[in-house]
């Protein structure tokens, strides 16, 4: 098994403890190069498995076939419009719109009605996430206002819209074959790790989503949440662009692995 990694992608210390656990587990590693895509990219005699920015791991499984599987990746999958629907009872973002921001932006108002809120919570469809989710009051939403001309230009980009909640605690868990291998807490503010114990109440939560989900990819992850309406979930994100916090790398490692190698034989 041959593992890519962008070493200074996440926390200041993810390289060098991912590194170091792919080696305790004997499976080589190669950092990613981005002159990769101009000069060419290597051939490995093994199932590959890339983690990294999300921008990377996109290009990776829409482009790179011979790399398998290359990228747990699926940007479709992971649109929220694709998946909401089967995980509408655990949902935070209960009730919601999914429509092009041009209609958002023409009549917020009709929006807001729809939803019973006085203000909203605007995220992108794309796990791709073009800008952040943010509350806006209903005069303040604008292309302007969701970073329109930024970072994207289709002002037609499908978003959620939502009624604001308050939000607690946040965990996230990788989820593999439909079974939770690994978990985190994690501070919002900062998106950095947290050491905080999770308890065993989220992880029961998590791993009756997980088993019960259909789910986008085999390996992703999952971010559960406290809400005023208890434990929900925030989203899914695809494994091969997403930031694993402080979950176990030796068993994220060892289930994701055990994957790829039954997709790369």
């Amino acid at each position: 098994m041959r593992w890519l990694i962008e070493p200074r992608v996440f926390s200041p210390r993810y390289g060098e403890q991912m590194i170091a656990a792919l080696q305790d587990a004997g499976h080589a590693w190669s950092a990613w190069e981005d002159d990769w895509w101009t000069s060419g990219l290597p051939d490995f005699d093994a199932p590959v498995i890339f983690h990294g920015s999300l921008g990377n791991a996109a290009e990776i499984a829409a482009r790179c076939p011979q790399w398998r599987p290359g990228a747990f990746c699926d940007v479709e999958a992971f649109r929220c419009a694709a998946w909401y629907p089967r995980a509408e009872r655990w949902l935070l973002q209960r009730p919601h719109l999914i429509l092009p921001a041009s209609a958002l932006v023409a009549d917020p108002q009709a929006a807001a009605s729809a939803l019973g809120a006085d203000a909203l919570f605007v995220r992108p469809d794309s796990p791709l996430k073009p800008f952040s989710g943010r509350v806006l009051p209903i005069d303040g939403i604008t292309l302007q206002a969701l970073d329109h001309g930024f970072y994207y230009d289709d002002e037609h980009l499908l978003v959620v819209a939502a009624p604001p909640q308050a939000v607690g605690h946040e965990w996230r868990f990788v989820v593999v074959d439909q079974a939770l291998v690994a978990g985190s807490a994690y501070l919002a503010e900062g998106r950095a790790a947290s050491a905080e114990a999770i308890p065993q109440a989220v992880q029961d939560f998590a791993a009756h989503v997980a088993a019960e989900l259909e789910p986008p990819e085999r390996v992703y992850v999952l971010d559960v949440c406290e809400s005023e309406a208890g434990l929900r979930l925030m989203e899914l994100n695809p494994f091969s662009g997403a930031d694993l916090y402080g979950c176990d790398l030796r068993s994220v490692i060892a289930a994701v692995s055990a994957v790829a190698a039954q997709m790369g034989s």
